[in-house]
């Protein structure tokens, strides 16, 4: 039983508890700014309870929609308003910074992280001169503790560099598109980019259109040595002399080959040598949407959006949120210190110590490079992407794989090649055969880097000595026709981007994806090309404002923001060197353009609600059949190309059809009564083994044969498309 004294005692302690823990909860805390809910999640778990972490949801302020925004009599100056649906965002914030001692702005560390911070301290009055600026170029606890240890004040030439981007563009943009609306059509825009980008795509279809394909021919000798045994392919080359001969025609070739039948041939000369491969660098913004749509098939939006979320932190199984990747917006290739000596000695663990160069590998980023940032890569070689697979979604696994093998890649050992070429007289020609093999693996025991155009593949060569006779055992010449250069691609759109100084990391995808919206680009599988829109614009920008898409005035226009940003030059005074010859070109232009008339092709299908023959609209997702009668008639219909070929199932007309991300896919025209569809394409042809129905599997990413494979699974008959069409069973 507690006495009185007890008691008395036990009270006074609770109290004395409840008055520490009043105290404690009013304590103010440091308030920690970022601009996403993910970032503010991960930085949170690295800060100790004196710290409060919350988002911006990006930028708070901007130009408004609804007008210019820009007071062009005022030197320029920007009209920045509230977004609409931030005010009560922007409330829970100013609440928040009420109740901090210290705020710290820690949003992206570049010009557009530098901005927003600088509206965030106009709104929550905090001295962008005072030491409440952090950055870092990757989430981790080192980098973000050591980031906060030394705050810095709001960079402003940053920030002018942005507003000068943004101001450049908002005059761009809103002067031009009301013109464009106005004479040609409503929903237009032109833009200082993407007006360059759309040209470059008009200026490559017509150099295709323009195009005239020259003949020539080719001869590959099929060899052996005197047994009839190690065949091997040699290429026709030239003179008995070692002079490089043309064969321009059928009758060249022929002749040529007619003599080449009747030769005796002899190994005249060998040559080995050892070459050297080096490893891609790893990668920068660039490089990485120009990979991923190569290996991964990925957009430029969607490589941006998954390198997004690696960044900010992705949830681990047994470690919370993880910022796996440094920033992905550079276009810098160097590599931090403590980064190269963890990568060699995970290399050295994993793939032994001769994978490993003598020296750290350096790459050295071009010159107009914002060196800020290192290159993209993992935070840590230890997340190795197979270990944490389960904890992230198929995109982020697929991506961080791609980053973490190319960085890991970049700091291995050179792969080394052992080459041989064979020059083989035949009468009074000669032959040449080259081949190789891998010596020493190297970095290609990781990753090979990608490439847009196809390799012509080496074949390999038996041992061979000089003096050698050799028999022919088949001689192929081969008529070809020279092609024009291929459309664009995103992967190749991004990188004569960059090489010609067309925007920076940062407005690569936000590019292609407003040319594509806006219905001046469609895409053929990964190909780019121009609608007809799209050239009657690029036409009309290339007439009236000639600089507006030029490659050498865009790409000079950058590099006069890199100077603000350098501090070397003012935001105001760009702008009004620009801004007084193009006001003058746009009166000029609101004079002389005509009214243009961009009429719809009309099908020949007409409108099951009204009657009216259909026409032809360029949509998002390509071209589709609209009602002329709008907006009396809403009505639409997909554009759907008949087959060939007799449904499966019902035995109706097969379409062709595409699907929303503009994949190909195969269904009946009676859907839905009709359920067949399929991703497969099917064939007239049966199945020789049980006459079922035969479909084209294409293979993944072009890779590889197609195969003809019977849809009835219990069959499994499979045939390669190749030269002999060698079939063979699955099962059985």
């Amino acid at each position: 039983m507690a006495t009185k004294e007890t008691k008395t005692t036990a009270a006074k302690k609770t109290s004395k508890a409840k008055t520490t823990a009043k105290k404690t909860s009013g304590k103010k805390k440091n308030l920690v700014i970022v601009e996403s809910p993910a970032k503010a999640k991960t930085i949170k778990k690295y800060l100790g309870s004196g710290y409060s972490v919350t988002a911006s949801m990006g930028h708070l302020r901007d130009l408004p929609k609804s007008q210019l925004g820009v007071d062009v009599e005022n030197n320029f100056e920007p009209k920045y308003i509230t977004i609409r649906g931030k005010g009560d965002l922007i409330a829970s914030l100013k609440k928040e910074a009420k109740k901090s001692d210290k705020i710290y702005l820690a949003t992206d560390p570049d010009r557009e992280g530098e901005a927003i911070s600088w509206h965030l301290a106009k709104l929550l009055e905090v001295d962008d001169t005072s030491a409440c600026r952090v950055t870092f170029n990757e989430i981790t606890e080192s980098a973000v503790k050591e980031a906060m240890k030394q705050p810095r004040n709001i960079d402003l030439d940053l920030v002018d560099a942005q507003q000068a981007r943004r101001v450049l563009d908002r005059i761009v943009g809103y002067q031009i598109s009301p013109l464009l609306w106005k004479k040609v059509k409503k929903g237009l825009s032109a833009g200082r980019v993407q007006s360059v980008a759309t040209k470059l795509i008009v200026d490559r279809e017509r150099e295709i259109e323009a195009f005239i394909p020259e003949e020539y021919w080719t001869i590959d000798a099929k060899l052996t040595n005197s047994a009839g045994k190690l065949p091997f392919v040699a290429k026709f080359y030239g003179t008995a002399e070692g002079k490089k001969m043309p064969l321009p025609d059928e009758e060249t070739a022929n002749s040529v080959a007619s003599a080449l039948k009747k030769a005796e041939y002899i190994v005249k000369a060998i040559k080995k040598s050892e070459k050297k491969r080096n490893p891609a660098p790893p990668f920068t913004t660039s490089t990485l949407q120009q990979e991923a749509s190569r290996k991964l098939g990925f957009t430029a939006r969607r490589t941006m959006m998954a390198a997004q979320q690696l960044y900010e932190g992705v949830d681990i199984k047994g470690k919370g949120s993880v910022g796996l990747i440094t920033y992905m917006r550079t276009d810098s290739l160097r590599i931090a210190t403590e980064a190269q000596t963890e990568a060699r000695g995970y290399i050295a663990r994993t793939f032994g110590k001769e994978f490993v160069p003598e020296n750290p590998r350096f790459y050295r980023s071009k010159k107009s490079a914002q060196d800020a940032h290192e290159a993209i890569r993992p935070t840590s070689t230890a997340y190795n992407p197979e270990q944490i697979k389960d904890s992230l979604k198929p995109d982020l696994y697929k991506l961080y794989r791609l980053i973490w093998q190319r960085f890991l890649a970049s700091q291995m050992e050179s792969a080394v090649l052992d080459t041989v070429q064979a020059d083989i007289a035949a009468d009074k020609y000669l032959l040449r055969a080259t081949g190789s093999t891998v010596k020493f693996a190297g970095f290609m025991t990781l990753y090979i880097e990608g490439k847009d155009e196809a390799e012509e593949k080496e074949g390999k060569i038996p041992p061979l000595e000089e003096g050698q006779p050799l028999k022919l055992k088949e001689l192929t010449p081969d008529q070809h026709f020279t092609q024009p250069p291929p459309r664009y691609t995103e992967a190749t759109l991004v990188k004569t981007m960059e090489e010609d100084g067309i925007g920076r990391p940062s407005t690569y995808a936000p590019t292609l994806t407003t040319i594509t919206a806006r219905g001046y680009v469609a895409r053929e599988g990964k190909a780019l090309y121009p609608t007809e829109l799209g050239t009657i614009v690029t036409d009309l920008m290339a007439e009236h404002f000639k600089d507006i898409v030029d490659v050498d005035f865009t790409a000079n226009m950058e590099e006069k923001l890199d100077t603000i940003e350098e501090g070397t030059n003012e935001w105001r005074k760009v702008i009004k060197d620009f801004y007084d010859p193009f006001e003058v070109i746009l009166h000029k232009a609101e004079d002389e353009i005509g009214d243009v008339e961009i009429k719809d092709e009309v099908s020949d299908i007409p409108c099951d609600k009204c009657g009216r023959m259909m026409v032809y609209k360029q949509g998002r997702f390509g071209k589709f059949l609209a009602c002329p009668g709008f907006p009396e008639c809403r009505n639409t219909k997909s554009i759907a190309q008949e087959l060939g070929v007799d449904c499966p199932e019902c035995g109706a007309k097969v379409l062709v059809r595409k699907s929303q991300k503009g994949k190909t896919y195969y269904s009946c025209e009676r859907q839905p009564e009709c359920g067949f569809i399929s991703w497969d394409e099917p064939t007239k042809d049966k199945c020789p083994q049980c006459g079922g129905v035969i479909y084209k599997k294409r293979p993944f990413r072009g890779r590889g044969p197609i195969r003809h494979v019977c849809g009835n699974k219990e069959c499994g008959y499979v045939a390669e498309d190749t030269k002999k069409s060698v079939a063979k069973k699955a099962k059985g």
